[in-house]
């Protein structure tokens, strides 16, 4: 006897585990367990025994389950398994929901962050997070457009953020590539947008490239009344021309005065992940000014983890706004001079003003030194002499400049 819809409300398990089997006829028959109430249907194909699941009452009804029935039946009058249909549907459903633009570019990123810097992963999806999900994520691959997609990063353009809109534009192209490689989609709008944003005013960082406001750069270290290792960060960033953030979070292991050298951990540097695993530290010669430097240190911090540690706690490196402040302080403005314009500052000047310095010799120094591993070990071998060389002869520079040597020369020419 087929089931009735009041019978089907009201049943309740009767407390089996493999529960209770109600049938309605053509194989279809309710199973009640404790977890629910369930629809199925028994059926053979090919010889053999199988189970085709209906839905769940009360989200699937009795009408609805007998109709889901039939059309099984239905495939099976046509010799064709409703089981491998039903699980057919279930992949393209999956496949659809994983062509959003969201899905593809999680996925994406989750493939390509193991090779990235963990701030540049983080930025990355960030950026996709706040500007084109909101937007564009449910969408199919396949459906943006171009001029869609342009909309939304004119929007990140008038809102005065033109290098995120640039920035966008080209992580959304990583998107689409991954998308046709994958056979998600089959054409990149991003490549019908070259020209559509707004050019990009490139501004370099604000750096002191004049002997003469060099000299006063210098000077004004001695003369600034803040903390002694401000005062060392500054004369060091001079110096060494390292990254800001290699000079901030220097620890006292990196640095060996007897052999006047500073190695910086590969981990430490601007790499890739790859790059970090497999690259050589960076070393860095100490002129004997800098040794001075580093041994009037010793006794401030010398004894924690940090050459420049946090003043509220040595467990940490200083701030990244300590030499921006100081500078500041001195009287340097924003657009006059950087924490990261000291790299720019010896470049210009040591190629300018410092005859028989070999260029390659300065970019090995400034770790833009020539990739793959015969120009890491270029880097560290061959030009080691030269760069021993370079670096002194680059503080003796400085001191000239401080006593105002050149300045006198450049006045009288």
């Amino acid at each position: 006897m087929p089931l009735a819809d009041t019978f089907v409300r009201q049943v309740k398990p009767s407390g089996k585990s493999a529960g209770d089997s109600y049938a309605d006829g053509g194989g279809m028959y309710l199973l009640v367990k404790p977890s629910g109430k369930y629809w199925r249907m028994d059926y053979r194909f090919a010889g053999k025994r199988k189970t085709l699941a209906l839905g769940v009452y009360p989200a699937v009804t009795l009408a609805k389950a007998r109709q889901r029935r039939e059309e099984a039946r239905a495939l099976l009058a046509d010799e064709i398994d409703p089981g491998v249909v039903k699980q057919a549907q279930k992949v393209a459903l999956t496949v659809s929901a994983e062509n959003t633009y969201e899905a593809i570019a999680r996925e994406f990123h989750g493939i390509k962050r193991s090779g990235w810097s963990d701030t540049y992963a983080e930025k990355w999806i960030g950026r996709m997070e706040k500007d084109l999900f909101p937007p564009l994520g449910r969408m199919k691959l396949q459906d943006i457009t171009a001029p869609m997609l342009l909309t939304y990063l004119r929007k990140v353009e008038k809102r005065g953020a033109k290098e995120t809109a640039h920035t966008l534009r080209q992580t959304a192209g990583q998107v689409f590539r991954y998308g046709i490689q994958t056979g998600r989609c089959t054409i990149n709008p991003v490549n019908d947008l070259a020209g559509a944003l707004e050019p990009l005013t490139v501004k370099h960082m604000a750096a002191v490239l004049d002997p003469i406001q060099a000299g006063q750069l210098v000077r004004a270290f001695d003369a600034y009344a803040g903390q002694p290792s401000t005062t060392a960060a500054l004369q060091l960033s001079a110096l060494l021309f390292q990254r800001p953030g290699n000079i901030r979070q220097m620890e006292w292991a990196w640095v060996n005065l007897d052999e006047a050298m500073l190695t910086i951990p590969s981990m430490s540097m601007k790499r890739t992940k790859t790059q970090k695993l497999n690259g050589r530290p960076h070393f860095v010669p100490l002129a004997p000014q800098a040794v001075a430097i580093f041994k009037d240190l010793q006794p401030f911090t010398g004894h924690g983890k940090y050459v420049f540690p946090s003043l509220r706690t040595g467990e940490r490196p200083m701030s990244e706004n300590t030499v921006n402040a100081a500078l500041r302080r001195m009287g340097f403005t924003g657009d006059e001079m950087t924490a990261h314009g000291f790299r720019a500052m010896a470049r210009t000047l040591m190629v300018e003003r410092l005859p028989g310095i070999d260029a390659d010799v300065i970019e090995a120094q400034l770790a833009h030194g020539k990739s793959g591993p015969l120009g890491a070990a270029y880097d560290r071998a061959a030009y080691m002499v030269q760069r021993r060389k370079m670096m002194v002869e680059w503080a003796d520079y400085l001191d000239r400049l401080k006593q105002g040597g050149e300045v006198t020369q450049l006045k009288s020419a």
